[in-house]
């Protein structure tokens, strides 16, 4: 039995995959954390990290990045592997992660979607083929998303970056006035309603258009990922790992 610490478990992805995980055989969430105290029907959510007495085989992570800092340090401290799907990561959270896997596993996505990870595949290969094609990135979330552009949008520019190493990411056109630069990746924000998240991804050329799209309808499908990611992290070496590497695994 897989045991789990569900952290940001009072928020709309925490609810999401805990109730999922509590549907499964072979995983059972132990408790919850969040900035409030609560008691389910299911299980308790702690304000504090240190007042869950039993330590997980996994912790999984939907919450905010001010909280990366305890939470690499109680995870190297106790053994305990990380699952991260927290958005709006700086490069410091980065970096603790990166030191973290070096005494741990450490799984993390900003988008649990399998179907986004196969996007990421397509557009990097998109870029590669078509090499003078002018690429844009739109993305669409709820108007409770605080961050811009959504970590899925970035995570499909660097997948492009890889094959296009001289990109640079464009945020907002109207600080100057010029033409596109031929390097650009531009990356667009839309923010409103109750969108779960959509991403279009456009390669232009001359008198065509191509476009790879991802609609999510449910965040459903976002807690099926993170399950699947949990199951695959509870068994691995500590190391950095990342959708591709589960998705290698599930195409085994």
């Amino acid at each position: 039995m897989i045991e789990v610490v569900v952290n940001g478990a009072r928020g709309k992805m925490g609810r999401a995959v805990a109730n999922l995980l509590n549907t499964q055989s072979d995983i059972k969430v132990i408790a919850g954390l969040d900035i409030a105290y609560e008691e389910t029907e299911q299980f308790v959510v702690y304000d504090d990290l240190l007042k869950i007495t039993k330590i997980p085989d996994v912790i999984i992570d939907f919450s905010n990045p001010s909280v990366i800092k305890d939470l690499t340090q109680y995870a190297v401290s106790k053994g305990v592997a990380l699952v991260v799907g927290t958005t709006g990561l700086e490069k410091e959270h980065k970096v603790m992660l990166h030191d973290t896997s070096k005494s741990v596993p450490v799984f993390v996505s900003h988008n649990m979607s399998l179907g986004v990870s196969l996007v990421l595949n397509l557009a990097k290969q998109a870029a590669k083929i078509l090499d003078n094609y002018d690429i844009e990135i739109l993305e669409k979330h709820h108007n409770q998303k605080i961050d811009a552009p959504s970590g899925t949008a970035l995570m499909i520019a660097d997948a492009i970056k890889e094959v296009r190493q001289d990109a640079e990411y464009v945020c907002n056109r109207t600080d100057f006035r010029k033409k596109r630069d031929k390097n650009e990746i531009g990356i667009h924000s839309i923010r409103g309603g109750n969108l779960v998240g959509e991403h279009t991804v456009l390669f232009m050329g001359k008198n065509e258009t191509i476009e790879i799209s991802h609609n999510l309808a449910s965040r459903e499908v976002l807690a099926t990922g993170a399950v699947k990611a949990i199951r695959f992290i509870a068994q691995k070496k500590p190391g950095y790992y990342t959708m591709q590497d589960l998705m290698n695994h599930l195409s085994l």
